[in-house]
């Protein structure tokens, strides 16, 4: 088996410890985070077709993509928290689509909103506050990854066409300084799209995430110099 080292191998490796909670005596250090997924068995490690890398439950999440859009609207529409929908219609409009799909390399800050409950214990519409993110590159493929918060989604950015990128990647959660691999665990499983929305402001759209909504959207802005 090849290592797939460019992608979703040594793209993610070298995260400094600061990143996941870790201070003091061991914030010099560097916490190595690698995602090597079971589907890239044989596959080539410059390869930038996330078909060849997508787990076939994750292959269906992204063609379902429309209807969890739909679904998740419904609820959030019909709820008490409709206005943040309302409030910003750029970021809940399932077509919006502009050129430049991929942000470019650097920090940035990204706010979570949870549309539509996917149990009792959610509401419909549930917005976290701003956390750090990062975007990295190494050649046609970019990684995207959360720096803080209790639930921190790392993983790839697959090009697909100016106006859409594939993200591939998992779930780390609480005090973890590591991602499971890719296709390791379906629970923790992530697939979604990252699309340009207006100048300089991207989203990451997750359909049918694991637990506690319907859909995710991501809102993606440079971070304050």
């Amino acid at each position: 088996m090849k290592r797939f080292a460019r992608g979703l191998g040594s793209t993610l490796c070298t995260l400094p410890f600061a990143l996941f909670g870790q201070c003091g005596a061991e914030a010099h250090k560097t916490v190595e985070v690698r995602i090597e997924p079971r589907s890239l068995i044989g596959v080539s490690s410059d390869t930038t077709d996330w078909r060849r890398v997508a787990t076939p439950n994750d292959r269906e999440r992204l063609r379902g993509w429309r209807q969890a859009w739909i679904a998740a609207l419904a609820k959030a529409s019909a709820s008490a928290n409709a206005g943040t929908l309302t409030a910003d219609p750029l970021l809940f409009d399932p077509d919006r689509a502009l050129p430049g799909a991929t942000p470019p390399p650097g920090a940035y800050r990204c706010r979570v909103f949870k549309l539509g409950a996917n149990g009792t214990a959610m509401r419909n519409v549930t917005t976290y506050p701003e956390v750090d993110c990062h975007v990295t590159r190494d050649g046609a493929v970019s990684s995207l990854y959360k720096v803080s918060g209790p639930q921190r989604p790392v993983g790839l950015l697959f090009p697909e066409s100016s106006s859409r990128a594939v993200f591939l990647g998992t779930m780390v959660i609480g005090d973890e300084t590591r991602p499971l691999n890719y296709g390791q665990d379906v629970n923790r499983d992530l697939a979604g799209y990252v699309e340009r929305i207006g100048e300089q402001r991207w989203r990451l759209v997750l359909p049918r995430p694991r637990f506690e909504s319907l859909l995710d959207v991501v809102e993606i802005v440079p971070a304050p110099r």
